[in-house]
């Protein structure tokens, strides 16, 4: 446990390259935010979190019962299912506060970043064409 890294991992550092040369500048692991985003766009309010499969429960169906088969499964289980719990309540708490929240899984940046960057400049055209609407009015259109 003591070499898992909680920032600066290469799945966070393979996103944040890309977004720097697409000419995004960010935050990392902007501490002002709940949760402490990995990359924080504050010129568009967009949280990222790249998250690690094993440690924030993806397919929790087929990795509890692996859990179950190892060793330490009642600490395991107790420490992933707080994980899933403590992603959703930082997830309402950003959006609360009008943020928008993207969460990625580590392997989908490993094996297709550039699908991951074109996610990010999709719900920052959504919130464009959003924040246009709002200064423009409905009824202009």
């Amino acid at each position: 446990m003591r070499n898992i890294r909680s920032s600066d991992t290469s799945i966070e550092l393979m996103l944040r390259k890309e977004l720097w040369a697409r000419g995004f500048r960010y935050r990392k692991n902007y501490a002002v935010l709940p949760g402490k985003p990995d990359i924080a766009l504050t010129k568009y309010k967009i949280a990222i979190f790249c998250d690690s499969e094993f440690f924030h429960g993806k397919d929790w169906e087929v990795l509890k019962p692996r859990l179950e088969a190892g060793n330490n499964p009642e600490y395991w289980k107790k420490k992933i299912l707080r994980n899933m719990e403590r992603d959703d309540e930082v997830n309402k708490a950003l959006m609360f506060m009008g943020w928008t929240v993207i969460r990625f899984w580590g392997k989908d940046i490993l094996k297709n970043c550039g699908e991951c960057i074109r996610v990010i400049e999709e719900c920052i055209f959504e919130l464009n064409m959003q924040g246009d609407r709002m200064f423009y009015g409905a009824d202009d259109e």
